[in-house]
């Protein structure tokens, strides 16, 4: 990640104090949906930093330490499950990116954010697609969101043994769709997605 976008370099050029953000946990069937905003510091570039599903969980809990170090400014943020089910996960997304820029006690003048869309934001922001594998300071923000929430699905396993969260992380993997269906939905699965509405349905029949 050694050129940098030319979005990116304008900001740089300027003197704008920007973040990255990105989110994880979209695709699982339980647990929040964590989002970070990374302001890195320009002088101390961190190596290694893509995009975190790119990453071994070890480089990821190696760069997680890093990043927090090393940032200028760093903020995690969530939509809950709740808010998941309530306004589905294109706005909890959203939510949960506003959230983190909001929590950034660094002043940034600008966030470039990854994906085509835009969460509701005070500052100014650039939508880039590909982000997390173009951007160092969205990669530090998609590994901050991706390990943060593998620890809490850790947690999670611990509180509601059976579904093997520990292992697929809250994905719809074979083995948690089998346990879906032996044990039932847990609270903290997602109610609007389509395999937890589907066993609801039935049940309630």
């Amino acid at each position: 990640m050694s050129e940098r976008l030319l979005a990116e370099q304008q900001l740089i050029d300027d003197g704008i104090v920007y973040c990255g953000v990105d989110e994880a946990g979209a695709g699982p069937l339980c647990g929040d949906v964590l989002a970070a905003a990374v302001i890195l510091d320009p002088s101390r570039p961190i190596p290694g930093l893509t995009d975190s599903k790119k990453l071994s969980e070890k480089k990821r809990e190696y760069l997680f330490d890093v990043i927090r170090e090393q940032a200028l400014g760093f903020a995690i943020a969530r939509a809950t499950v709740e808010e998941i089910d309530r306004i589905n996960i294109l706005k909890a997304r959203m939510l949960a990116m506003s959230r983190a820029v909001a929590g950034l006690t660094l002043a940034c003048d600008h966030a470039l954010i990854d994906g085509n869309r835009l969460p509701a934001l005070t500052i100014p922001a650039t939508a880039i697609v590909k982000g997390d594998s173009l951007v160092a300071s969205i990669a530090a923000a998609s590994v901050l969101a991706k390990v943060q929430r593998d620890r809490e699905m850790l947690l999670l396993d611990a509180e509601y043994p059976g579904y093997g969260f520990a292992k697929h992380k809250g994905y719809g993997t074979a083995q948690h769709l089998e346990a879906l269906q032996q044990l039932g939905p847990c609270p903290v699965h997602r109610r609007s997605y389509a395999p937890v509405r589907a066993l609801l349905t039935d049940s309630a029949q």
